[in-house]
């Protein structure tokens, strides 16, 4: 049939006959082998893939038995599919030389996307401060904006809580713990690398994390320079005088540079030191004797 010259494609005699009941069948999440060249990441994923041991196990039972848990997808306007879960599986397919993978694609808004990518990464093992500060941070903005929205939450008995006591509850971390983590966010990105190092410590990092950015970078090249970290007691001291606008160059250097050596303790085990010393002798004359062998070593040093 032709229209103002142009062809029109009638639909097929399957199409004009085919039931509901076969529409909804087609409409139905299934699992589709889809080209791994086709997904893309997840925009501002927090959670990093590394090439890890862990990651070796991954590609050698990929390579032995294939995937055999699919990823989750969503389609894109330009035909394209952004993963939602399985961005390791893609990453280890990748490396074993695979071309495509088993995943179901699934229609779902912005919202129901993050929820569904943060639970399936909370799900490991291991997990770096800094992953869980993001992800708590997105996942606890989708379940704002979703409101009373509880079906992708809890059951509709939750929907009287706030979100963040809704989070807590599913992650079995607190209130105040989660809004630690999210503090984190804050801080700029070597500092927050430095935490996940466990060369700051956590409950250090979220004191800092309170500083403006320009203190914090200031307080990065002290680091860098004087090959120190801050300790809790002086982290909450750097947020305190910037809190009250009084943090320079000056201040930071002058709170870091204080002796610490008052937080450093020794600890020797009884059983470690007994053999030494004749049995009737006290903890005290024990401890005299190794701090006048100290006294002789330190002087036999100085020479």
């Amino acid at each position: 049939m032709k229209n103002n010259g142009k062809s029109l494609k009638l639909a097929s005699y399957e199409d004009l006959f085919k039931n509901e009941e076969t529409r909804q069948e087609e409409q139905q999440e299934r699992v589709q082998m889809i080209a791994i060249a086709e997904m893309d990441d997840f925009p501002n994923h927090p959670f990093h893939v590394c090439n890890d041991e862990k990651m070796q196990d991954t590609i050698e039972s990929i390579q032995a038995n294939g995937v055999l848990v699919p990823a989750i997808v969503r389609p894109k306007e330009n035909g394209r599919y952004e993963i939602v879960s399985g961005h390791r599986r893609r990453y280890a397919c990748m490396a074993a030389g695979i071309v495509e993978m088993p995943a179901i694609v699934r229609k779902m808004t912005d919202d129901e996307a993050i929820i569904i990518m943060v639970d399936s990464n909370l799900q490991r093992e291991t997990i770096l401060p800094s992953e869980k500060a993001f992800a708590y941070k997105m996942k606890l903005d989708a379940m704002k904006r979703q409101g009373k929205r509880t079906d992708l939450t809890l059951s509709q008995v939750g929907t009287k809580l706030r979100s963040d006591a809704i989070l807590a509850e599913q992650v079995g971390e607190s209130r105040n713990q989660i809004a630690r983590y999210i503090r984190l966010t804050e801080l700029i990105p070597d500092i927050l690398e430095m935490v996940d190092e466990k060369k700051i410590s956590f409950n250090a990092g979220v004191e800092v994390s309170h500083l403006r950015k320009e203190e914090q970078q200031q307080l990065m090249e002290l680091m860098d320079y004087g090959e120190c970290v801050p300790s809790l007691s002086q982290a909450q001291r750097l947020k305190k005088a910037s809190t009250e606008n009084r943090l320079t160059k000056e201040v930071i250097a002058e709170i870091m540079s204080e002796d610490r050596a008052a937080d450093i303790k020794l600890t020797l085990g009884g059983s470690k030191i007994k053999r030494y010393f004749p049995r009737d002798y006290t903890p005290k004359q024990m401890e005299q004797v190794i701090l006048n062998l100290l006294e002789h070593w330190s002087k036999e040093k100085q020479n």
